[in-house]
C-alpha cells in the first residue's frame, strides 16, 4: 500500500469526520485538564531555565555585553519556531505535537527520526538535570556528605512520581515552578534598576554605560565569541516547543495556544534580553563566571547576605522544571509513534489517569544511566550530556519548519485550510530559520574541546537511526495498512 494513497484516506477521513474521530490514533485517551494558566505557564517555564539562571555568566564572560545581542537574534528566530508550531496546532492539536505532523507532511521515516531526535534531547537533558540538582543540593553543606548519585536518583523519583499521577498535578507544578522564575527574575530586574537609578556603587564601580565602554565596549573580545555561545543561546530557549504537546490536553487550544504563542515574545525580550543589558551595565563581563549565577555575582557585590542561597534555591527549581517538562513531553510524543509502530509498544500503555506512563518509564531508564554516569564521573557528567542534547534540539526545530513549510505549500494547493493565526512571510520566515540553525550547527566545529566531538556524533547517530529504521519499518508499513482499511471500510 502506497504512502500516498493512506495519507488521501487519512486526509478524507479527517475532512468529513474531524469532530468525531483523532485525527492522529495517539490522540485519544487524554485527559484536557491542562487549563490556561497552566498553558501561559509552561510557556514561560519553557523560555526560563538554567540556560539564563546559570549558563549567563559564562556567556557574559565569553561574549561580552553582545550576548544581549545573540539572546535577542537567537530569540527571534525561537519565536518562529513556535509561531509555526502554533498554527500547527490550531489546525489540528495534538499530543503527539510536531511527530504527528511530522507524520503528515514528511512521511513515518520523518516522524521516526523526528521523535527519536526528541527522545535522545530530553533524555540527554534529563540526565543533565538531574546532575545538576545533584551538584546545586551540593551547595548546601548539610547535603554534602550525600553521594552526587544518590541525590539524583532521588530526584528523578520525585519527578517520575508527579507526573505518573494526573497531568493535572504536572501543570499545577509547572505553574508553580514558573511562578518562583519568574519572581525571582523580577526581583532582580528591579535591584538592578534601583541599582542603576541611583547610580549606587556595585564593586566599587558606578553603574551605567561607562562599564560597558571603560572593559572594551559591546564587543570586547570580538565577534567570533559571540557567534560561538549562540549553540548555548538556543539550548537555553528549548523547551518553548512544549506549547505544541501541551495543546494536545487543553479543552480550548484555539483561545490558549495563540495567546501563550505570542506572549513568549515580549518574555524573551524582558526576561532574557533585558536582564542580560542590566548585568552587563551592573558589573563588567570579566567579572562573571560560569561556576557562579550572574545573578548572585551582582548580590554578592553589594553585599546582599543570603544571595546565594535563593538564587540557587531557583537554579534547583528551574533545573526540576526541566526534568519534569522532560518526563511530560517524551511521555506523548512516544505513545505518539508507539501507535504508529515507530516505537516500543509499550510506550503507548496509559493508566487510570490517562498518563502514558510507557513511555515516561523509558525516558526514566535512560536518566538512571545517567545516575550511573554520576556515580562513576561526577565532574564530566553534565557537559557529556549537554553536548548530545543540543543536536535533539536543533533536529526538532527544523523538522518544525520543515513541517511548516510543506503545510502552507498544502494550503496554497486547495488541500488544507490555514488558520487565521499564522506564521508570516512563509516561505521565507522557515527557510531563513532553518539556514541559521544549520550555521549555528556548524559553527560549533570552531569548538575544538566540545563542539567540534559533538559534530563527530552526527554519523553516528545517523546510524542508528537507519538501523533502528530497518528494525521497525515493516511494523510501521503494517500499522499503516490496518490505518487505512479502517478508514476505508
Amino acid at each position: 500500500m502506497s504512502k500516498n494513497a493512506v495519507d488521501t484516506a487519512q486526509a478524507v477521513a479527517t475532512r468529513t469526520d474531524a469532530a468525531q474521530t483523532p485525527a492522529d490514533a495517539g490522540d485519544a485517551g487524554y485527559s484536557k485538564d491542562l487549563k490556561a494558566r497552566h498553558v501561559n505557564m509552561i510557556a514561560i517555564g519553557g523560555a526560563i531555565g538554567t540556560g539564563l539562571f546559570l549558563g549567563a555568566g559564562g556567556r557574559l564572560h565569553n561574549a561580552g555585553p553582545a550576548l544581549a545581542l545573540a539572546y535577542l537574534v537567537c530569540g527571534i528566530f525561537a519565536f518562529f519556531v513556535v509561531r509555526a508550531l502554533g498554527e500547527l496546532v490550531l489546525y489540528r492539536p495534538s499530543s503527539g505535537s510536531f511527530v504527528s505532523y511530522a507524520r503528515e507532511f514528511l512521511g513515518e521515516k520523518g516522524a521516526y527520526v523526528a521523535g527519536w531526535m526528541y527522545f535522545l534531547n530530553w533524555s540527554t537533558t534529563g540526565i543533565a538535570d538531574i546532575t545538576a540538582i545533584a551538584l546545586y543540593t551540593h551547595y548546601w553543606s548539610m547535603f554534602t556528605s550525600i553521594p552526587q548519585w544518590t541525590l539524583a536518583l532521588i530526584a528523578l523519583a520525585v519527578v517520575l512520581a508527579v507526573n505518573l499521577i494526573s497531568v493535572k498535578i504536572f501543570g499545577e507544578m509547572e505553574f508553580w515552578f514558573a511562578i518562583i522564575k519568574v519572581a525571582t527574575l523580577v526581583g532582580f530586574m528591579l535591584i538592578g534598576i534601583f541599582l542603576l537609578a541611583t547610580q549606587h556603587k556595585v564593586d566599587g564601580r558606578t553603574p551605567g554605560l561607562s562599564v560597558i565602554g571603560d572593559h572594551g565596549g559591546v564587543f570586547p573580545h570580538g565577534l567570533m565569541p559571540v557567534v560561538l555561545v549562540m549553540q548555548g543561546v538556543i539550548f537555553a530557549y528549548a523547551a518553548l516547543e512544549l506549547v505544541g504537546v501541551a495543546a494536545g490536553e487543553t479543552a480550548e487550544p484555539e483561545k490558549v495556544v495563540p495567546r501563550a504563542v505570542n506572549s513568549i515574545m515580549w518574555r524573551v525580550g524582558i526576561f532574557y534580553v533585558g536582564s542580560v543589558v542590566l548585568l552587563a551595565l551592573l558589573l563588567p563581563g570579566s567579572v562573571y563566571s560560569a561556576d557562579q549565577s550572574p545573578f548572585v555575582t551582582v548580590l554578592s557585590k553589594i553585599g546582599v547576605s543570603g544571595a546565594g542561597d535563593v538564587m540557587n534555591l531557583v537554579v534547583l527549581t528551574a533545573a526540576m522544571s526541566s526534568l519534569n517538562s522532560g518526563l511530560y513531553s517524551t511521555g506523548r510524543i512516544l505513545r505518539s509513534m508507539a501507535v504508529a509502530g515507530s516505537a516500543p509498544k509499550f510506550t503507548a500503555r496509559m493508566n487510570r489517569s490517562q498518563v502514558p506512563y510507557g513511555g515516561i518509564l523509558l525516558t526514566c531508564a535512560v536518566c538512571v544511566l545517567g545516575v550511573g554516569l554520576n556515580y562513576l564521573m561526577p565532574s564530566q557528567a553534565f557537559e557529556i550530556v549537554l553536548n548530545v542534547a543540543s543536536l535533539g534540539i536543533i533536529s526538532t526545530w527544523v523538522i518544525i519548519m520543515l513541517c511548516h513549510l510543506i503545510f502552507v505549500r498544502r494550503a496554497k494547493a486547495g488541500l488544507v485550510d490555514r488558520p487565521s493565526f499564522r506564521l508570516r512571510f512563509s516561505p521565507f520566515t522557515e527557510i531563513a530559520t532553518i539556514a541559521f540553525l544549520l550555521v549555528c550547527l556548524g559553527m560549533m566545529w570552531k569548538d575544538p574541546e566540545v563542539g567540534r566531538k559533538t559534530l563527530l556524533l552526527i554519523p553516528l547517530i545517523a546510524a542508528l537511526l537507519v538501523a533502528g529504521w530497518f528494525g521497525v519499518r515493516r511494523r510501521v508499513s503494517q500499522t499503516a495498512e490496518k490505518e487505512l482499511s479502517q478508514l476505508t471500510k
